[in-house]
């Protein structure tokens, strides 16, 4: 991969100064500044766990939650900013698709420091961007960041040399994830990046077995119980659907990319990168 990255816009930038280098905020000092409540959502017995939806209840403790159920969230929120600072062109947009309250969104622009971009924000759920909003108004930004409040998959991509899917495209119907992944695509000027982290299946059943003992033992040490995470695997089913890593690279390589990688893995989740 370092072979191909010397071709892409990432590398010409870090030498001639345009794009920015830092390492960011150290891992915990730039997202315990917004943890909110603990994650007590799933702690009591229900007689019916209703399906989960990313309302009001699931921003108060999203920082908590997030950090405590993905492995490698900090770390793989910090590469993506700094790959989106790299690959980012002055005078296209980045798109942050699934933006939830803007983790990627507030390191990016720490990345960024004094540079401008245009930037757009998009996420289904109303309390999220009301979150994204109140941390706005905190910061002073230098640039254009418009918050839209829709579904992914309904937006047009255009003039784009950065787009993230954190997380995302597990939540959205398997039958519009072809289309999306191919919008982006079809969006995104030569040399831009999709960056893509996704909870994942393996097609092996004992694999697949034992990367679910291992995420369960990674919940439990982070002080979920037993009863959490089973009504949390209740409410998520059929709503969160994850792919195997074969299907997302027979999906990046079917809407034209044929420059891709996984970056991070860990166990049942991935960060992927595509570059056209």
């Amino acid at each position: 991969m370092t072979g191909v990255l010397n071709s892409f816009p990432y590398k010409r930038q870090l030498q001639n100064g345009s794009g920015n280098s830092s390492p960011g905020l150290k891992p915990r000092e730039f997202f315990c500044r917004f943890f909110m409540k603990k994650d007590t959502l799933f702690k009591e017995k229900k007689d019916l766990v209703p399906p989960f939806e990313f309302n009001e209840k699931v921003v108060h403790v999203f920082d908590d939650m997030i950090t405590r159920s993905v492995p490698l969230y900090k770390e793989c929120v910090r590469r993506q900013a700094q790959l989106a600072a790299g690959f980012y062109q002055k005078g296209t947009r980045i798109y942050d698709l699934g933006c939830s309250h803007g983790n990627f969104g507030m390191q990016f622009h720490h990345n960024m420091k004094e540079t401008a971009f245009n930037m757009v924000a998009v996420d289904s759920s109303q309390p999220m961007l009301d979150q994204y909003q109140k941390r706005l108004k905190k910061k002073e930004f230098n640039t254009s960041l418009s918050l839209v409040c829709d579904f992914v998959e309904n937006i047009p991509i255009a003039n784009a040399s950065v787009v993230v899917l954190n997380l995302t495209l597990q939540f959205i119907s398997p039958d519009k994830r072809d289309g999306l992944i191919q919008s982006i695509y079809q969006g995104l000027n030569p040399g831009g990046i999709l960056l893509l982290t996704e909870k994942v299946i393996h097609d092996t059943v004992d694999i697949d077995l034992l990367q679910q003992k291992f995420y369960r033992k990674f919940k439990r040490e982070n002080g979920y119980s037993d009863l959490e995470i089973s009504q949390k695997r209740d409410a998520l089913e059929d709503v969160l659907v994850p792919d195997t890593l074969e299907q997302h690279r027979d999906r990046l390589m079917l809407a034209g990319f044929t420059k891709m990688d996984t970056w991070l893995k860990w166990f049942n989740f991935a960060a992927m990168l595509a570059v056209k």
